[in-house]
């Protein structure tokens, strides 16, 4: 059943912008909003869509949002826990989840237990918590739509699977990012402008790098273990220069289904809110006889070590995948300052893999706590 009403969290980021251009289209109700401190962009999303309640992460930018909303009668929350509570408000059916990093997992989780629809763009809420998401999920009957573009489109191409299990594997694709054919040596001295040069799509800075780097493609490839219910080595990561291909399946007689589309994350947005409908979109029309021509190659495993660092974390279990999660974020984001080199990205990150103990079970606490861990050893 397509959603009615949503909550978007993360809505001044760059996949938050998008689904209220979707929400414009399509005529959906915006009840909740949140960001991190950008009161004033905040402002100006209150004021048209007109939302029963707002949330900034930081107090101070919530005290200047509130200050500015005072003639309305929007609510404005603050804090991890204002997030929260526009996760659970009761007027939203559906909760667009497009926060930042490991942030996201607290609010999906809340949003879960309060019986929402969840159209997921926080990869990392699966990554590091997939075990506890998933068994939230299944426990309160909530459905998990993918919208990330190459989850998305395995999940479209999945409408089509028989109800015996005819799934051979799944094919991930990855544009590559800027570097692609670049060496390990090449690599070395790159700016953090040179990362953000993303040849296809525009995001935001934390999963551009992510895309240089390909520790987006791991990432993704956890995230698919749990969405899909299949076994890491299920999934065979393809680069694609074009990103048309925004991912495929492959059934056991050997039949391939894809999905394409241009770069532009509004259809899988529009197709998370929509399902199992389908609308007239914004994004533009895919015409293959203008694109020409669509390239596949292997992904260079050896320079782009942080695929393998994934999949070791997945293979290996337990709170891994969390320890790696977090370990990227702070090695991103000491990049992105300056503080460390692009190759040191991948170092650090496997570094904290390998200190890393399995757990089989563990608690919310338990990801929080190893997120701790993850970051003071990468700042060391």
């Amino acid at each position: 059943m397509s959603a009615k009403s949503l909550a978007i969290l993360g809505s001044t980021g760059s996949i938050g912008k998008q689904s209220l251009d979707v929400c414009r289209k399509c005529g959906y109700g915006v009840k909740a909003l949140t960001a991190y401190s950008s009161e004033k962009e905040m402002e100006n999303q209150a004021r048209e869509f007109n939302p029963e309640v707002v949330a900034l992460v930081d107090e101070k930018a919530a005290r200047e949002l509130k200050t500015r909303l005072a003639d309305t009668d929007i609510k404005v929350l603050s804090g991890v826990e204002g997030v929260c509570e526009c996760a659970v408000l009761s007027g939203a059916d559906t909760v667009l989840n497009s926060i930042v990093g490991m942030a996201g997992l607290k609010p999906t989780l809340e949003a879960i237990r309060a019986k929402k629809k969840i159209a997921l763009a926080n990869k990392e809420t699966l990554v590091a918590g997939g075990k506890l998401v998933m068994a939230e999920a299944e426990k309160n009957g909530v459905q998990i739509l993918p919208v990330d573009s190459e989850h998305s489109a395995i999940f479209q191409c999945l409408q089509g699977k028989p109800s015996n299990r005819a799934l051979k594997k799944i094919i991930l694709t990855a544009s590559g990012g800027p570097f692609f054919g670049k060496t390990a040596q090449e690599l070395k001295n790159v700016t953090v402008e040179n990362a953000l040069k993303h040849p296809n799509w525009s995001m935001g800075a934390k999963i551009t790098i992510d895309s240089a780097t390909m520790m987006n493609k791991g990432l993704e490839l956890i995230e698919a273990v749990w969405l899909f219910s299949v076994k890491p080595e299920d999934i065979e990561i393809v680069v694609h220069r074009e990103s048309i291909v925004h991912s495929a399946v492959e059934y056991d007689d050997n039949s391939v289904i894809a999905q394409l589309g241009l770069p532009d994350m509004r259809i899988p947005i529009q197709y998370a809110l929509t399902y199992p409908e389908r609308f007239e979109s914004p994004a533009g029309e895919l015409s293959l006889s203008q694109i020409g021509r669509l390239s596949f190659f292997e992904p260079d495993y050896d320079t782009f070590k942080c695929i393998n660092i994934c999949k070791n974390a997945i293979n290996k279990g337990g709170l891994c995948t969390a320890a790696v999660n977090s370990a990227n974020e702070q090695a991103n984001l000491m990049f992105r300052q300056g503080k460390i080199g692009f190759l040191d990205i991948a170092e650090k990150v496997e570094e904290v893999l390998e200190c890393t103990a399995y757990r089989d079970e563990y608690t919310f606490d338990d990801v929080m706590e190893v997120d701790r861990f993850a970051r003071e050893y990468v700042m060391r």
